[in-house]
């Protein structure tokens, strides 16, 4: 079915566009394949407003006579309102809206006709494969090797074709713990700490079962990880009890009496249906416009949002104690190993590595663990806080990793070379973008539906020079020591440049920081004469 099947009135006169900070403005609403498109008709006015289509999360209509007013609230927390004249008029771009902001067909998304003059499809499409990341890590090659056992996809299809392994285990010992592991998520490394040789694996959880089932060449890879060392940690992101409950339905935990050498640390985290509500709660108290301080701060207790953000940094923070202070390498999972074990890793990576604090080694970093690793985007960013649909699978796991970020930003202000900016950026992007980055759920179905080819790769184009400018943190002064945050509550805060940012406050907030990045940029230029 063509995009222009769903689309019976193209385009409406005199409609009348409210949207925060902006006043009320009259002109003419176009709707396309992938867009909405409103241009200000007042005289000696050429304001536009582009909206993807896919930002669109819900809308409301309501009709008042001959006229009706449609209510569209966007994936980035915006909230726009249309008067548009005409009962017909306005059911027809109502139910165009529906329809075109919710197409399942990946290829259909605007991302496969996005062509900006300024790149090329011919451009390499990420920033680095496994291939080039294990060929830079020279100190890996001695115990570790890049297998290509997944190069079909067939041992396991959310991993990317090649992984990184103990280099006395073979592929064949490779196929049989993937077995073992929900979805085949075998251990694979993803941090190689430079300063003591320990490393951090992840993986899904072990298929024990009830019957407390055994894989000795599980046990094998494991022993192999850790070498000589007395001991190595396994940090699970599920509660004792959650583990035992997981047994009963054929997953488990490994087994002290078959991993002696590894010593396992629970760490409950929310994830799923509960995040989700979490994230739903917290723009609820958000919207609040009673101006009453305490209800306020009652609602923003009661969405839980940052307990979730404490606990995820201090995990990450237990786990870069295990690696960095103590000197011992590290195995993270939970259930499936594509959402809170990717948090708690990249988190963690930050804390410890210089390089994944620049701007270029976060996208990297970005690229590795979330895209790589096979964090599945397209269930998890289907839609988000104000969606009337509701999915099991939908959970905002990477949103929640941009607020711990940013928190590792607002408390560390010279140590992070980016801004807070491409945060925010990044969270637009990953619900609705131009860019191909994060469509699909693994390395696989991007392979399978062309989007390496037809599509163009968002990390690359926020490395542009002027992009890269915009960006940067014009404070930053690199350090080679860990940055440990500070998780008590006094000193986590709400991300008010996301939540809260389509209101008054925020907006002069914005005004005012830019205004000293512009100073500090001068004043660097000054510096250097």
């Amino acid at each position: 079915m063509e995009f222009s099947d769903h689309i019976k009135t193209a385009n409406v006169e005199d409609v009348v566009l409210r949207q925060p900070l902006h006043k009320p403005s009259r002109g003419t609403l176009c709707i396309t394949g992938h867009h909405l498109l409103f241009s200000e008709r007042e005289e000696g006015s050429s304001q536009q407003v582009l909206l993807l289509l896919r930002n669109i999360d819900a809308i409301e209509k309501r009709m008042s006579g001959s006229s009706g007013t449609i209510t569209i609230k966007c994936k980035d927390l915006r909230v726009l309102q249309l008067d548009i004249p005409g009962m017909e008029q306005c059911l027809n771009i109502s139910h165009s809206i529906e329809t075109l902001s919710c197409l399942d067909n990946v290829s259909e998304m605007y991302p496969f006709f996005y062509r900006p003059t300024d790149l090329s499809l011919q451009d390499q499409w990420g920033l680095s494969t496994p291939e080039e990341h294990y060929t830079q890590m020279k100190e890996l090659h001695k115990r570790w090797r890049l297998s290509s056992v997944n190069k079909s996809y067939s041992v396991c299809p959310s991993y990317p074709s090649a992984v990184i392994v103990p280099n006395c285990i073979d592929d064949e010992t490779l196929k049989k713990v993937a077995k073992f592991r929900q979805g085949g998520r075998f251990p694979v490394l993803c941090y190689y700490h430079r300063k003591n040789g320990m490393v951090i694996m992840r993986s899904s959880q072990p298929l024990t079962g009830a019957n407390r089932k055994r894989c000795k060449e599980d046990e094998l890879l494991l022993q192999a990880v850790i070498k000589d060392s007395d001991k190595g940690f396994i940090i699970d992101t599920r509660s004792s009890q959650q583990v035992q409950q997981a047994r009963m339905t054929g997953g488990g935990f490994e087994s002290k009496s078959f991993y002696n050498c590894w010593k396992r640390l629970h760490r409950q985290m929310e994830r799923g249906k509960g995040l989700q509500e979490s994230l739903i709660k917290l723009v609820e108290a958000c919207s609040d416009e009673s101006h009453n301080v305490d209800r306020w701060l009652s609602k923003l207790e009661n969405s839980k949002w940052l307990s979730h953000v404490q606990t995820a940094l201090s995990t990450a923070g237990l786990l870069a104690e295990c690696v960095e202070r103590d000197g011992h390498s590290a195995l993270v999972h939970g259930y499936e190993g594509t959402d809170c074990s990717l948090l708690i890793c990249t988190l963690a990576q930050l804390i410890m590595d210089p390089f994944c604090r620049t701007l270029e080694g976060f996208l990297a970093l970005l690229e590795r663990e979330w895209l790589q690793a096979g964090h599945p985007f397209q269930q998890r960013c289907a839609h988000s806080a104000y969606s009337h649909t509701r999915f099991q699978q939908e959970s905002p796991v990477f949103l929640l990793l941009l607020d711990c970020v940013w928190q590792l930003w607002r408390q560390f202000p010279l140590a992070l070379g980016f801004s807070e900016a491409l945060l925010l950026r990044l969270a637009n992007e990953v619900y609705a973008s131009d860019y191909g980055t994060f469509l699909c759920n693994n390395d696989q179905e991007r392979c399978a539906l062309g989007v390496k080819d037809r599509t163009h790769c968002l990390f690359r184009a926020l490395l542009r020079p002027a992009e890269r400018d915009y960006y940067s943190n014009p404070l930053f002064e690199p350090t080679e020591l860990a940055i440990w945050p500070s998780v008590h509550p006094q000193s986590l805060q709400l991300w008010r440049g996301f939540f809260l940012r389509w209101t008054q406050l925020a907006h002069q907030l914005e005004a005012v920081q830019e205004e000293i990045r512009s100073m500090v940029i001068e004043w660097a230029r000054v510096a250097q004469r």
